[in-house]
């Protein structure tokens, strides 16, 4: 059809974090199914080696890269490898995430730390490594997982909710500052699918 041919994304690269599985891995099947090369992220090998068979067996390129998103120094490492070993990244989607429920009054410190680095730090960290290597080539895409908790409030979640609001507005100051220099940044808020985070919305309904 002449409209796919609009999205055609032969020859580029594209890193997706939090790809072992869940919208991550879907993400990256659909970026396959447009030509993409893929590199999957996450932290379990076991898992990122099942989902890179999952890829490949549609016809994708596909290589595993994995490190901690959240810390700066693996993440730096790590880009600098994929653009040295598999070229230039081309495109990034920044979808590692997290979830942990609980009423606010009962949320525990360092479970909101750990929720924060994770939704929100290492989108600022990602996005910063492999942006400084685009704007060095004048272009780039940068696509950040958002949620419809970045408008939306509901009970039991708001470590989340604040999490991902803050992600909204980093999308935000993302494309101000690196939009003059070539680059395109945008953020896409999902709903509700079934998936590992959310699996225990499911059990609850």
């Amino acid at each position: 059809m002449e409209i796919l041919k609009q999205f055609d994304l032969t020859g580029r690269t594209a890193l997706i974090t939090g790809s072992s599985a869940g919208i991550g891995l879907a993400l990256a099947m659909g970026l396959a199914s447009a030509g993409a090369r893929i590199v999957l992220n996450g932290r379990d090998t076991g898992k990122l080696d099942r989902a890179a068979d999952h890829v490949r067996a549609a016809g994708a390129h596909v290589v595993t890269s994995c490190f901690d998103v959240t810390n700066g120094q693996a993440v730096n490492a790590a880009v600098a490898a994929i653009e040295a070993d598999h070229g230039p990244i081309d495109i990034l989607i920044n979808n590692a995430g997290m979830q942990r429920r609980a009423p606010l009054h009962e949320f525990e410190e360092a479970h909101w730390h750990e929720l924060m680095k994770t939704n929100l730090d290492s989108v600022f960290l990602v996005g910063k490594a492999v942006a400084l290597h685009m704007i060095a080539r004048g272009h780039g895409k940068i696509i950040n997982i958002c949620s419809v908790q970045s408008e939306l409030g509901r009970p039991g979640i708001a470590p989340y909710m604040a999490s991902k609001g803050a992600v909204k507005m980093l999308t935000k100051g993302m494309a101000i500052d690196w939009g003059p220099k070539g680059l395109q940044v945008n953020g896409i808020g999902p709903g509700y699918f079934r998936t590992e985070l959310n699996q225990a919305l499911v059990d609850n309904a």
